[in-house]
């Protein structure tokens, strides 16, 4: 009628093998999150980056907060400035930049 300590002891057998398909889940977890979630992520990071180190003199950008304008100069110091208006410049950070409308073509050599 009750287990004899012989039986409840070969009973315990496969523990790595039972820790592995416990894990399981959250490593297939784990995986789907980074391909959905961190991956696109790091990827649209990374092009944003490329955008901003190329923005030059000319460019027509448009920024977070809505404001579309010429960039006039761009500064060391992670600002450009940007020209809304006739006579009215701005001083924008570039990482603020959302989108370039229309890029301007390098000087000719």
């Amino acid at each position: 009628m009750f287990a004899t300590p012989a039986f409840a002891q070969a009973a315990a057998g496969g523990g790595a093998a039972a820790a592995f398909t416990s894990f399981m889940p959250l490593i297939l977890i784990f995986g789907i999150m980074y391909f959905l979630l961190i991956r696109p992520q790091q990827k649209k990071l990374k092009e944003h980056k490329a955008m901003v180190e190329a923005l030059r003199r000319g460019d027509q950008v448009l920024t977070q907060g809505g404001i579309v304008g010429k960039v006039t100069h761009v500064n060391e110091d992670g600002t450009i400035v940007v020209d809304i208006a006739e006579g009215v410049k701005v001083k924008v950070i570039k990482s603020t930049i959302v989108q370039v409308m229309n890029k301007t073509e390098p000087a000719a050599s």
